[in-house]
């Protein structure tokens, strides 16, 4: 006999406009104004991605949720717009500041003081990215493509901060790649698992062809420590494996790991060892020591991500 299910349909949900948001518009960043911060691995990793995109190689950026918070959208669609960056991905919370963003202007709640009044992520308009998700997966689109079509087709009122959105219109990927139940939308009566699985799926499928193309290309991964090292390892096994049956390698390649633990100093080619904590650390030894041990070189670069966000942005674009 199947186990006892929660009945969804007796939540109480209530309207994004009763919320406390902790971040509005104020925060984007302006792609055109220059930044104090520096940090000299930054004008490498600019370099490298300048000859990535002179060779036709993959640029691709792995993002978690405090990078689209901290207002770095105008300045990545700008990138995404001058070729410097082909494909962007993103855990299932990046998408939802984004969404809400465009959707309404504003983002973030208090988990302290929503989970104990037991309305922590129960908002009804969020139904709507589920609904995006739902109707994009009939079309045998992605989910990224899914969200960015529906914000664009329903003209959200800050579409012009949107990544989805922008990458939707110039038709650049951006996956989405989601763990069921880890984010708020699963919480609504409309969320659909079949929905989520397919079109994540069908987005991790894209997110393998652009490794394919990393030979010569670069990856990085801004503050995603979980679903970013664990999707691009298995990835780049599966594009691996298709190389090596057609004579070809996928070993020279840059990556670049930009978070905010304190790593300078240390040699993060090689895996720290299993008695360090920091081996635990899944970018460490996953993104800048496995996997480009066969002729591949890593970064690692400390700092918020406005800052390294915007200070790459200023090198590949006024040098």
């Amino acid at each position: 006999m199947p186990f006892k299910q929660f009945d969804r349909s007796r939540i109480h949900y209530l309207p994004l406009s009763e919320r406390i948001h902790d971040l509005d518009l104020s925060v984007m960043l302006d792609p055109d104004k220059d930044t104090d911060y520096r940090h000299p691995k930054i004008d490498i990793l600019a370099d490298r991605i300048r000859k990535a995109k002179e060779n036709g190689s993959s640029v691709l950026m792995m993002m978690g949720g405090h990078v689209i918070r901290s207002g770095a959208a105008p300045c990545l669609i700008r990138l995404m717009k001058e070729g410097y960056i082909t494909h962007f991905a993103m855990n299932g919370a990046t998408a939802i500041h984004d969404f809400e963003f465009a959707e309404i202007g504003a983002t973030t709640e208090s988990v302290a003081k929503y989970i104990s009044e037991g309305q922590f992520g129960l908002w009804e308009e969020d139904a709507r990215y589920n609904e995006a998700v739902i109707e994009g997966n009939k079309l045998g689109l992605g989910f990224g493509e899914s969200l960015g079509k529906y914000i664009v087709e329903h003209d959200f009122p800050h579409r012009e901060y949107s990544l989805l959105a922008a990458c939707y219109e110039a038709q650049v990927p951006c996956t989405v790649h989601v763990g069921i139940g880890c984010d708020i939308v699963h919480e609504q009566a409309n969320c659909d698992g079949a929905s989520v699985g397919e079109a994540s799926y069908r987005d991790f499928l894209i997110y393998c062809n652009t490794i394919e193309n990393l030979e010569g290309g670069v990856f990085m991964d801004f503050g995603s420590a979980v679903i970013g090292p664990e999707v691009y390892l298995k990835a780049l096994s599966m594009a691996r494996n298709v190389a090596h049956q057609e004579g070809r390698r996928i070993v020279h390649f840059t990556t670049a790991v930009l978070d905010l633990l304190d790593l300078e100093g240390q040699n993060v080619q090689e895996t720290p060892p299993k008695s360090d904590p920091r081996y635990y650390f899944r970018p460490w030894k996953t993104i800048m020591a496995r996997t480009v041990a066969d002729g591949g070189e890593s970064y690692y670069i400390q700092g918020l991500h406005q800052n390294t966000v915007a200070l790459l942005t200023q090198r590949l674009l006024r040098g």
